[in-house]
């Protein structure tokens, strides 16, 4: 637990109050306002920390009836309780503690593309993400296609959609990595067991602002949509494709046929542009970073096999996780059930976050 933090913060909570205490704070609204809406923030925070010490001398108490053999008894069951709540008031302190990742609020981009395992892997892509659709609904999240391309029996080679509502790419940030299935295909006539692979990469959308995107070096093709969306779409140049430095080693290409406008396609392909470039321009400060430090993070990479779905043991294993908590009935993961997963995931980020916290203070001295 971060106890020099929370000394600091309790410090200022009461400042804070001996400030709102005074009529003379009143006279500037938008100051006083300021003020009020950080005390109340640290609310919150400081009932549990009050809680916390209360514990503290709690658990100091009961230790001294340990001594006296007809307390004994009592005075163990009592420290049991004591330190499972004090366990789990640590926990949710910590959490608090821990600065809000700025792009959890976000709209994110949500790609899909079939890897290892030919049509069964398409069709385990339909199925991802008809499972991510199913979670989107639970969420009141919108999902909405922007690119797909269908594979000969129904399945998906690839797709690339926006997630937009409350929180968007926190409920998905997880899902980066390669996801691998196992289970008979419905064209095994024998029976067998085969496995596959998906490839999920889930982008924090970025504002045309936080990204500069030089149009200088991008390409705009306009052609003939080949997607689905009525006779509209398919009888008109509404395509839009945006490839960033063609030719080159950088070389990245976007494809938008989604709306009937061509200039809702044009703008939907570069934001998904952008937003890509920043994510790349992100992964690859934070390799510097770790090859300075010289130390592993534990952030999956999108080229790490991060879950297995096990069809036949009706099973989800999530290779982050340890242990049995990284198991997961799979029928319900698949009718969209991802937030028991999400939260344990969640909160292992959560305690690694904290824990990288109070090493970085001690080192500081």
């Amino acid at each position: 637990m971060l106890t020099e933090k929370l000394v600091e913060l309790e410090r200022e909570h009461a400042e804070l109050a001996a400030q709102l205490a005074k009529p003379e704070t009143y006279g500037d609204p938008a100051e006083s306002a300021r003020l009020s809406r950080r005390f109340h923030e640290l609310d919150r925070l400081m009932a549990l920390w009050s809680r916390s010490k209360e514990l503290e001398r709690k658990v100091e108490e009961a230790s001294l009836w340990l001594e006296d053999p007809e307390l004994r008894p009592l005075a163990e069951a009592e420290l049991e309780a004591l330190k499972s709540e004090q366990q789990g008031l640590e926990g949710e302190l910590d959490g608090l503690l821990l600065p809000e990742d700025p792009r959890d609020r976000r709209p994110a981009i949500l790609e899909l593309r079939a890897g290892t395992g030919g049509e069964e892997a398409s069709l385990f892509a339909a199925d991802l993400l008809a499972a991510y659709a199913a979670y989107c609904q639970r969420l009141h999240l919108e999902l909405t296609a922007t690119d797909s391309s269908p594979s000969e029996l129904g399945g998906l080679n690839k797709a690339v959609l926006r997630l937009d509502g409350d929180h968007a790419f926190q409920a998905f940030k997880f899902e980066s990595g390669v996801h691998r299935v196992q289970r008979v295909p419905a064209t095994e006539a024998q029976g067998r067991i085969h496995t596959s692979t998906v490839t999920v990469a889930v982008i924090p959308e970025v504002e045309e602002g936080d990204f500069v995107l030089d149009l200088s070096e991008v390409r705009i093709d306009v052609y003939r949509s080949q997607g689905s969306g009525g006779q509209g779409v398919n009888t008109t140049d509404s395509a839009v494709r945006a490839v960033y430095r063609p030719g080159t080693a950088d070389e990245m290409m976007v494809v938008c046929q989604d709306s009937r406008s061509q200039i809702k396609n044009r703008d939907r392909a570069l934001s998904i542009l952008r937003s890509r470039l920043a994510e790349l321009s992100r992964e690859r400060a934070e390799a510097q970073q770790r090859q300075e430090r010289r130390s592993q993070i534990g952030a999956a990479e999108r080229s790490e096999k991060i879950r297995t779905y096990n069809y036949p043991q009706n099973r989800v294993t999530d290779h982050r996780l340890s242990g049995e908590s990284k198991n997961f009935p799979l029928d319900s993961v698949m009718a969209g059930g991802f937030e028991p997963l999400v939260e344990r995931l969640a909160e292992q980020e959560r305690q690694q976050a904290a824990a990288a916290l109070i090493q970085g203070e001690a080192e500081a001295g």
